[in-house]
């Protein structure tokens, strides 16, 4: 059976759901705001476990898929971010809420890729590591 990230998260759609209600009874969302910041506080501490979740897969990859696909995926994240850098450059020209809406999203993203790409990197340095110690175990093996 696969293992998914969203195992054990709260995807917070009970939360949504009485807040929709909420909505649609009183017609007008100051009457709701008990509701709104229970799903804000709700989807900030689901968004920090699904990242954290993320990053720990992306070491987890890091560590275990072959070193070649690795080396491979750490190239696409590496030009996913590059993509990311250069989307948000030109997201830097666009003025008004829209803008800022790009800028935001894009940066959210960014930084995102770039800590699941440093958690690859972590995975592959500790198989380098891992790797490491046991040639210079195996060669002092040999050598007695």
């Amino acid at each position: 059976m696969e293992e998914t990230i969203l195992v054990g998260v709260d995807l917070c759609d009970g939360i949504l759901r009485n807040l929709f209600l909420c909505l649609q009874i009183n017609d007008i969302e100051p009457f709701c705001q008990d509701e709104i910041a229970l799903y804000r506080q709700c989807a900030e501490k689901r968004d920090k476990e699904i990242r954290k979740k993320l990053q720990d897969s992306e070491c987890k990859l890091g560590s275990s898929m072959p070193l070649d696909e690795a080396k491979e995926r750490a190239a696409q994240l590496e030009s996913e971010v590059t993509s990311l850098e250069r989307r948000l450059i030109l997201a830097s020209g666009v003025e008004g809420m829209e803008g800022f809406r790009q800028r935001w999203s894009l940066h959210g993203r960014l930084t995102d890729t770039k800590k699941r790409l440093e958690s690859l990197k972590q995975g592959i340095d500790s198989r380098k590591a891992d790797e490491s110690v046991g040639k210079s175990a195996s060669r002092k093996w040999f050598s007695r």
